[in-house]
């Protein structure tokens, strides 16, 4: 009996920052069980194909660019974008039916997206609303992360946010994270959970932002979409200048941008920025932000890492939830109906 998959096809997934596809190398990188290679052609263009050679599957990725072409490293057979075969070099004409499959891509928010699912279905309208990532108007930078756990973990993390209060207590936590309930809602393919906390100290790391003594009006707002994009919409305010009536003129504005795309049923890349409306151009801050904001998400690494060893040893015993839960417990629903639906479908 086939394996559950803990993860839905048909959805577009990060596979790399837009730097990292170049003309000069192959990439190799594992997107939801399946091995891919990537590259880009001379008109800007990145192609995907399955990372193994028609011939005698060796990975594409270990051969060569030449032109728009990547070539096998082991008999030199070269694959176009489309992965058919356009040269055998031991034999005098190539075989039509020499082809590996391609992948839709999409390159946006300065990431690429890869859908691994039916070609038919991929709809580069469905790529999340990353757009703060490129825009002007916002400041900042970020990396990835590669973790050795479900990307659910993750996703857990990030929807409930009073951990901070506990694994980030010296940066971005206090105990007014966990003591302030949230509020969810759901509609679609999406969740968002929303925290305001009016008049409390703020946590080393807004007090350094602000750059302003008193106490602040905080929020946090939690933005799901299916199956793995999570947005924050994060800041402070000093207290009563109307960031609770939606005037956040006075205070510090973020978004903390995270997409988590499954490698493995167990292992998963993390990829993050956190932005910034202030203080643009500044590249020193941003490094210092980006290097700061780099440490907190290792905190949370070794959390659901050590989840992971630990759900390894106890594969029959289930997850518990509190009411904190609620956010993630939706999320995992829609993702979960994603992965039913395509199950469905598939035997039909």
């Amino acid at each position: 009996m086939e394996k559950t998959r803990t993860f839905p096809l048909n959805a577009w997934y990060v596979a790399a920052w837009s730097h990292e596809v170049g003309r000069r190398a192959p990439l190799a990188r594992t997107v939801c069980n399946k091995q891919m290679v990537f590259w880009r052609k001379s008109d800007g263009a990145i192609a995907a194909l399955e990372d193994a050679c028609w011939h005698r599957l060796l990975p594409l990725s270990m051969g060569w660019l030449e032109g728009d072409e990547v070539v096998c490293r082991y008999h030199g057979l070269a694959f176009d974008g489309k992965g058919q075969c356009t040269r055998m070099p031991s034999q005098d004409r190539s075989n039509p039916s020499a082809r590996v499959r391609s992948y839709p891509v999409v390159e946006r928010f300065r990431f690429v997206w890869v859908w691994p699912g039916d070609l038919a279905l991929a709809d580069p309208a469905l790529v999340p609303d990353l757009h703060w990532n490129d825009d002007p108007e916002w400041e900042g930078d970020g990396t990835t992360m590669f973790a050795k756990c479900d990307y659910r973990l993750f996703v857990d993390n990030l929807m409930d946010l009073t951990h901070e209060s506990f694994v980030h207590a010296t940066s971005i936590g206090n105990k007014h994270v966990a003591e302030t309930p949230m509020t969810t809602t759901h509609s679609g393919r999406t969740v968002t959970s929303t925290r305001w906390m009016p008049d409390i100290d703020a946590p080393p790391f807004w007090r350094t932002q602000l750059g302003k003594p008193g106490n602040v009006d905080r929020w946090q707002i939690i933005r799901f979409e299916a199956p793995c994009t999570i947005v924050l919409d994060v800041g402070v305010a000093p207290v009563g200048t109307g960031a609770l009536q939606g005037d956040r003129s006075k205070g510090v504005n973020g978004r903390v941008l995270n997409t988590i795309t499954p490698e493995t049923d167990t292992t998963c890349m993390y990829f993050w920025s956190l932005m910034r409306n202030y203080r643009l151009r500044d590249q020193s801050l941003t490094t210092q932000l980006r290097e700061a904001n780099a440490n907190i998400f290792i905190e949370d690494q070794i959390v659901v890492e050590a989840q992971q060893r630990a759900i390894n040893e106890r594969p029959d015993q289930a997850l518990r939830n509190l009411n904190i839960d609620t956010g993630a417990m939706r999320a995992r629903r829609i993702i979960d109906d994603m992965i039913a639906s395509e199950t469905q479908t598939a035997a039909a």
